[in-house]
């Protein structure tokens, strides 16, 4: 397998994004020089790590302007970059009898004009946590390799493998929950809905829902469909609602939103819900899914996922329900198509693995110094401080 290459000398850029008028964070906002990207976090905050200095950094967000922002030495952190919303002018884009289904079927019969033809290896920094009411109990995260055949085949030969990784668990024996979720690195393979065409993108599964125009919108200041999906009809499993976001030049997929149907509980536990201990209930809220995919070089890439689960828990001699929050996100950082051999399967992850089982415990705070990351978040970095005082103590 031919690495990607581990950044020697570093030029770090860093700061932060906030909406133009408000003044507020905005998490999510891709940030990239070149190949090499990452996203903000919920505070806003990012850090670019690169090889060389680079001219410009470009800052894009769903509903707002892009922004190419230069970079001069001596002056490359602590940035305070401001996006202005995107104002739909409907003169500008109008959309006038199109059949929603129809814009979606020529979208995925173009998937192999727009997607990659070659197998690629990406690099992805992931982070799985786990919160009790408001606290963090859990907080995995790792750099991986992802091997993607093109994207006229399926994913049956597209691996994972993790190159670094650690975890942190809180001590408290009450924290200890023991339920397990759908999830983890292998999320990089299923969740990249336009390739895992079982998933949803396949003319049956989409025969159960019907389909409607919205509003468009822009990325990367391109105009964009937006056709909402909503289930007309009831199966032996949960649906979704969703958006799907489609280049209006390209008819490329560039974002998918998705919410499981919470109406049927068993349903929905049947979809989320792994495994879990005897004697614990488990009550679904909350499955929501963001795929994004990034243009660049004539080739458009899956760059950024995102799931998030909410649920309570109660144990049937215990009066209340506990609420957790469980979260996992991956971020494509780098790719590479030259020279590309697949990630043996001994050595990849696999979708019945625990993450928590193949990485290490942390204590180190210099541990990511080298790599492209999601920087955490304030109240998560309190968080991971905490726990790892706790720790030690222990």
């Amino acid at each position: 397998m031919a690495p990607l290459a581990v950044l020697a000398q570093q030029v770090v850029v860093s700061g932060v994004v906030v909406d133009d008028k408000t003044n507020a964070p905005l998490g999510q906002v891709s940030v990239s020089a070149g190949k090499i990207s990452v996203v903000t976090n919920e505070d806003g905050v990012f850090t670019l790590k690169l090889q060389t200095m680079p001219e410009r950094v470009r800052i894009s967000h769903l509903g707002y302007k892009t922004r190419q922002v230069g970079i001069s030495e001596g002056q490359t952190e602590g940035l305070k970059v401001r996006l202005q919303p995107t104002v739909i002018q409907l003169k500008e884009i109008v959309v006038t009898n199109e059949d929603p289904r129809e814009l979606v079927d020529i979208a995925i019969s173009k998937i192999p004009d727009n997607y990659s033809r070659v197998p690629e290896l990406l690099k992805g920094f992931y982070r799985e946590t786990a919160m009790k009411r408001k606290h963090y109990i859990y907080v995995a995260e790792g750099v991986e390799d992802l091997y993607k055949t093109p994207y006229t085949r399926g994913t049956g030969r597209d691996r994972v493998s993790i190159v670094k990784g650690r975890r942190l668990l809180s001590q408290k024996q009450g924290d200890t929950l023991g339920v397990k979720v759908m999830g983890g690195p292998v999320q990089a393979v299923m969740l990249d809905v336009v390739k895992n065409r079982d998933f949803l993108l396949n003319k049956e599964e989409l025969d159960y829902y019907q389909f409607s125009m919205a509003i468009p919108e822009y990325i990367n200041d391109r105009p964009q469909y937006v056709v909402k999906m909503e289930p007309k009809t009831s199966t032996d499993y949960a649906l979704y609602h969703g958006k799907l976001y489609i280049d209006m030049d390209r008819l490329a997929f560039t974002r998918i939103e998705l919410d499981l149907d919470m109406s049927d509980r068993g349903k929905a536990t049947q979809t989320m819900l792994v495994k879990k201990p005897l004697g614990v209930r488990f009550r679904p809220r909350e499955l929501s899914s963001v795929v994004d995919y990034r243009y660049e070089d004539g080739v458009t890439r899956i760059s950024y996922l995102r799931n998030t689960f909410r649920f309570n828990c109660d144990w049937k001699k215990r009066l209340f329900a506990t609420s957790f929050t469980a979260t996992c996100e991956m971020v494509v950082t780098d790719s590479s198509s030259d020279n590309v051999q697949p990630i043996a399967s001994r050595g990849s992850f696999d979708s019945r693995d625990a993450y928590y089982d193949k990485v290490e415990y942390f204590l180190d705070s210099a541990y990511w110094d080298k790599y492209n990351i999601i920087e955490p978040t304030e109240s998560l970095d309190k968080a991971i401080q905490k726990l790892v005082s706790t720790y030690r103590r222990n």
